[in-house]
């Protein structure tokens, strides 16, 4: 009731100063002060249903000498007031958009406009607006479809894209959220028919949504995935690099020219931080078999006019020649190896060292043979004179993995932002290897009979409220086209599943990707 207070005592102490120079003037009444009550401080609503709420005032307090007003201001960057109706009870049928807001309940004397106000917290929320999106392949032609667990309602909700008015397209491969991407369809596709983004607001589609309005040139991408670098953008279709600057706005795709080699589908990044000056993206060359490190910035006078593309055992070599071109540290292994075949690439927030350097592991093959190596990114210059990261490259991790049980028909892989572990999924067995042992040591960690596992992850989360939860394993498996979503609690449990009682979702597609919508703010 503060806002009540002032405006009565700003109202009273003109009042009186006028009464000074004309007495007598006025016609002065006993103010009849409502008491609002009977309405919870914190509300929660979905979209289109109808928030009803009746408050008690105390009293009478006929529509013949009192206005009401409820109002919404909504909690974002750009903050905005909605009038939702001008009557005592609010009988509303909710329009706003997903988010946050202040409600404001205004009672006002018609006669003197002084008017006392009560406000409450609102959440609006889609019924799907956070939760697990499970992205599917349905039906012999893999059509993609997308199925949401939702926490807001605590219900499976299946294919959800079918009425949004996307064509269909088929052999899905990921779901994801990019930060880089238009704000209002933050959501990427991607399928082997091509990639779009989907909207905020109920998975929306619109025709400049495809991928094809964010390039800078003719090509028709279809990516496996989309990597968020420092103020940029990254992807890989059929071998070819694009890269899109976004400090200004969502930015467009156009090819490496340098990179002319075919390079495997994901990129390694830094995701720990995005506050690196000289950031580095790390590719895996399957023509050459080789580590390569794309730097655009290096090409700046200011750093020095170096080659943006360099293979990583010369820009080892560069990195100590440079002026203030920070360390490379780590002696897990002692050059970059070439002549293997790649097998799998992943980003983590995993720092032992508290850097802001998360570790990117690379599961490489010769043979019977197979390797890891744990790179770290950190700033390619400046490293003291800047803040950030105090070193520039880290060789943090290597392991031997040609003794892991059945480790040549792995399917999945997912590595832990918390510790140094890995695992991988071979038909419906997870395997956990701890990578800190020399030699490893592999233990059976889940055991799924009759089941295929066709998904496992650790998903990456953004909001603080949610960190915790980047250390849960997610699996997506299935038996007769019938998908089953479980989630191991990973903190607690330090990365040990054996003995969690996973959360089951049941009745999903055949699932191929799981991502985690967060509420967006």
């Amino acid at each position: 009731m503060n806002i009540r207070n002032w405006i009565i005592t700003t109202w009273a102490c003109g009042l009186l100063a006028s009464c000074a120079g004309d007495l007598g003037n006025y016609d002065y009444h006993e103010l009849h002060e409502p008491v609002i009550t009977g309405i919870e401080t914190d509300l929660s609503v979905l979209t289109h249903s109808t928030l009803e709420l009746h408050p008690d005032l105390g009293g009478d307090f006929p529509e013949s000498d009192y206005a009401f007003q409820w109002r919404a201001l909504s909690q974002n960057d750009n903050p905005t007031m909605t009038l939702l109706a001008e009557t005592r009870n609010l009988n509303y049928e909710v329009e706003l958009l997903p988010g946050s807001y202040r409600l404001l309940f205004r009672v006002i004397e018609r006669a003197t406009e002084i008017f006392w106000q009560a406000e409450y917290n609102l959440q609006v929320s889609e019924s799907t607006s956070e939760g697990w999106m499970v992205l599917c392949a349905d039906g012999t032609e893999n059509r993609a479809r997308l199925d949401m667990v939702s926490r807001v309602t605590g219900e499976t909700y299946l294919d959800v894209l079918a009425d949004n008015g996307m064509p269909e397209l088929h052999n899905p491969y990921r779901i994801q959220w990019s930060q880089f991407a238009d704000g209002e369809s933050p959501y990427y596709l991607l399928t082997g028919d091509g990639a779009t983004r989907l909207g905020r607001s109920g998975f929306e589609w619109k025709e400049e949504y495809r991928l094809q309005y964010e390039m800078g040139n003719s090509d028709i991408p279809a990516p496996e995935a989309i990597n968020d670098v420092t103020a940029a953008k990254m992807m890989v279709a059929d071998g070819k690099v694009y890269y899109a600057e976004c400090l200004v706005g969502v930015g467009l795709f156009g090819p490496i020219a340098e990179a002319s080699f075919h390079a495997a589908p994901i990129v390694g990044t830094n995701i720990s931080t995005q506050n690196i000056v000289v950031p580095a993206s790390m590719l895996y060359d399957l023509d050459a078999k080789r580590f390569v490190a794309y730097a655009p910035n290096l090409r700046s006078n200011d750093v020095g006019g170096y080659e943006a593309l360099n293979e990583m055992n010369d820009l080892v070599t560069l990195l100590g020649e440079m002026d203030n071109g920070g360390t490379v540290i780590g002696t897990a292994f002692e050059r970059f190896p070439q002549g293997m075949d790649f097998v799998w690439m992943e980003n983590t927030k995993y720092d032992p060292n508290n850097t802001g350097t998360g570790i990117t592991y690379t599961v490489l093959r010769d043979g019977s043979r197979y390797e890891l190596y744990g790179t770290q990114l950190g700033e390619m210059w400046g490293a003291v004179n800047l803040g950030g990261p105090a070193f520039a490259l880290g060789r943090a991790a290597w392991a031997d993995l040609s003794s892991c049980p059945e480790i040549a028909q792995a399917t999945q892989f997912a590595f832990s932002s918390l510790r140094s572990m890995m695992y991988y999924a071979v038909g419906g067995t997870v395997y956990g290897v701890d990578l800190s042992q020399t030699p490893v040591q592999t233990t059976r960690q889940i055991s799924l009979p009759g089941e295929e596992i066709t998904c496992m992850k650790f998903n990456i989360y953004r909001q603080n409220e949610n960190l915790d939860r980047t250390y849960d394993l997610v699996v997506g498996s299935v038996r007769q086209q019938s998908g089953t979503l479980r989630i191991y609690e990973g903190f607690d449990s330090d990365g040990d599943f054996r003995n969690v009682t996973p959360e089951v979702h049941t009745g999903l597609g055949r699932i191929v990707d799981v991502t985690y919508r967060e509420m967006l703010k």
